[in-house]
């Protein structure tokens, strides 16, 4: 069963194209991750997704009903947790979680016994009591998403949910994320970090320039990268050429090699054998190295690949696309 299609789904902000022929298909009952850099569309698509921003042209459908024409079915069948955090800081957490109680409609009791249900299942029960401005960033990230399962929803859209967390709050995220999805929830998350999508989703969809470019499971986008990767570090700087030249010529490609890290690295065909074999051909040349092993391809590489750059660049010419999207979520 499929929690949500998109079909060719195009949104422009006067001049600017946000989305140009976007397609997605989501399971029912996984995480499923669309991975791209700041100004590839994802928010647009989840603004979209979920009737806050009529599309261009296009078709798409939550839980088998249109977007554009049945909007009030969607909205009740969705949660949605924004990159901004939408509790009050004024209010205690347990206040927060009350007042939404009653937005959606819940009788006071209820939003009461709701708002201590989720306190308790987000770890926050020990501070429902306190102010949010008190509130760490994890913390508050918590809050917001118990507040999108005021009443549980069948899809929770999640729009960079972990950004500027530190790795513990991140790792809190996660762990909430991965209850909800355990109790049937499907959730559409929107990331910029590579961890994460590897971390969470069942199913990635990798986004540039307003469209899906590739899709798969984190595995499946690695192995478009070929196999395994023997990686040397060079101890010295000025070693570093030697280094390479050794490894192209026992590996038998030409390795990619990084100036900055002093890292040389050659795709392999079999790893055990081929790290045998440099690790002698170092140690006959004499050669000292800070650190020689084996990996896969990372989701870095695999996006650098499918777009010619890596998911960090914010140099790149999509400033009027993150500039119009500020704008809508704004509006």
């Amino acid at each position: 069963m499929t929690a949500i299609v998109a079909e060719g789904i195009r949104k422009r902000y006067g001049g600017t194209r946000a989305l140009d022929g976007f397609d997605l298909t989501v399971r029912e009952g996984t995480v499923h991750g669309l991975l791209g850099p700041n100004g590839a569309g994802k928010t647009t698509a989840v603004r979209t997704l979920t009737t806050l921003a009529r599309m261009t042209e296009g078709r798409a459908t939550v839980c088998g009903f249109d977007v554009a024409s049945q909007p009030d079915e969607v909205r009740a069948r969705i949660g949605l947790t924004g990159q901004y955090a939408a509790v009050d800081e004024f209010l205690s957490g347990r206040q927060n979680l009350v007042l939404f109680g009653r937005l959606f409609g819940l009788r006071p009791r209820a939003a009461r016994r709701r708002a201590d249900e989720l306190l308790e299942r987000f770890d926050l029960a020990g501070a429902g009591g306190r102010r949010v401005d008190g509130y760490s960033g994890g913390m508050r990230r918590r809050l917001d998403l118990a507040a999108s399962m005021i009443v549980v929803p069948r899809v929770l859209f999640l729009d960079e949910p972990t950004t500027g967390l530190d790795p513990r709050s991140r790792n809190q995220v996660w762990d909430a994320v991965r209850s909800l999805v355990g109790d049937g929830t499907t959730v559409l998350l929107t990331t910029q970090y590579l961890e994460e999508a590897d971390q969470l989703a069942d199913l990635i969809s990798v986004v540039d320039a307003g469209r899906v470019v590739a899709e798969g499971t984190a595995d499946q986008l690695k192995s478009r990268l070929g196999g395994d990767r023997v990686e040397v570090v060079a101890r010295e700087a000025a070693d570093l050429g030697a280094v390479a030249a050794l490894l192209g010529r026992v590996c038998g490609v030409e390795p990619e090699v990084d100036h900055e890290t002093r890292r040389a690295v050659a795709e392999v065909d079999d790893r055990v054998r081929a790290l045998t074999d440099v690790a002698a051909a170092l140690r006959a040349a004499g050669l000292v190295v800070e650190d020689l092993g084996t990996r896969r391809p990372t989701l870095d590489e695999v996006f650098l690949h499918l777009t010619g750059r890596p998911t960090n660049d914010a140099d790149r010419p999509r400033n009027d696309v993150m500039n119009a999207e500020r704008e809508g979520a704004a509006a």
